[in-house]
């Protein structure tokens, strides 16, 4: 098997709890605690969970937005965890996010020319102000804009639109790797799919590698060729998009697909409610984390041992010491 575009191993992230700024901690939330995954070039990985899992975490971490407690990430082979900041600047052109909020991530006070020029600007791609407009108007095509576009202020477009600008500038320095941080679920349900089948036109275009963030499972199902399920920040489930919708390994797994809607009437669902509420991050249970709320935990072994993530199947992986 080649190397991984981008590559997780033994991830934590935890943040430490403190009365006042100058205080000494008290604790930590553990956002995200002992992540593998890999992601090939080219390919769409979806990760899925409930709010507070650590999914965005874990994005901000791949790209090192965020510097982890402890864990290595790779990037083309290299260990980018302590790189300083001067190594790290020519990898950060081939590694880019779209955030979540369409409203919020773009500067007010720029107009859309300079938001997609700006990356262009920081790693010296343009030689000139003419290079520069003619690749600004190029990748506002690219993303269904009009070049006339730039010239006007974010305020002045829709939602849809916005994500539009925020998807060329992470285009405008060349990735190979973007992080979509639940990039759609701010958006109407048809502006969802018009984003959507954008990113997957430019995928098959230009190559692009995927981690997909979302709440919505049928997105993910559409987008991804695998995807992981996040609980309590530890992932549960690793497979196929097809091998875990149809048959998935782990109970929440299972929870969660069941309160998907089905438009077929003749296919109904059993549902699975989860009972109580999920355990703090600040505090998880011991053994499985799951254990509290899984309906087939078993005494003795789920709330006393860690599951490890297993091969279950080929290619198919769950952390649950009942998995089959």
């Amino acid at each position: 098997m080649s190397d991984p575009l981008v590559e997780a191993t033994g991830l934590v992230k935890h943040f430490a709890l403190r009365r006042g700024l100058f205080s000494r901690a008290r604790g930590a939330v553990r956002a995200v605690d002992g992540v593998d995954l890999r992601v090939e070039a080219g390919e769409t990985v979806g990760l899925v969970g409930e709010s507070g899992c650590g999914k965005s975490t874990l994005g901000r971490l791949l790209l090192r937005l965020i510097e982890p407690t402890s864990g290595r990430v790779r990037f083309e082979g290299t260990d980018i965890t302590e790189l300083p900041e001067r190594r790290l600047r020519p990898l950060r052109r081939r590694m880019q996010i779209v955030f979540q909020d369409p409203y919020a991530s773009l500067d007010p006070r720029m107009t859309v020319g300079q938001i997609v020029a700006e990356g262009l600007q920081i790693h010296r791609m343009v030689s000139s102000a003419s290079e520069r407009e003619a690749r600004v108007e190029a990748l506002l095509r690219r993303v269904g804009l009009r070049p006339e576009h730039a010239r006007r202020y974010p305020h002045e477009f829709s939602g849809g639109q916005r994500q539009r600008i925020g998807i060329a500038r992470a285009l405008a320095v060349e990735p190979r790797f973007i992080v979509c941080d639940e990039p759609v679920s701010a958006l109407d349900v048809s502006i969802q799919a018009q984003i959507v089948n954008l990113l997957k036109d430019l995928q098959e275009e230009l190559g692009l590698a995927y981690l997909f963030v979302a709440h919505d499972l049928n997105v993910v199902r559409v987008v991804s060729r695998r995807v992981a399920v996040m609980y309590l920040g530890r992932i549960v489930e690793l497979a196929d998009a097809g091998a875990l919708f149809d048959r998935p390994r782990h109970p929440y797994t299972e929870a969660l697909l069941s309160a998907v809607p089905v438009p077929d009437p003749e296919r109904r669902r059993l549902r699975i409610l989860l009972e109580g509420d999920v355990p703090s991050p600040v505090a998880p249970p011991p053994g499985c984390s799951f254990h509290p709320r899984c309906r087939k935990a078993r005494a003795g072994l789920c709330d006393v041992q860690v599951p490890p993530l297993r091969a279950v199947a080929p290619g198919h992986f769950a952390a649950c010491h009942l998995a089959e």
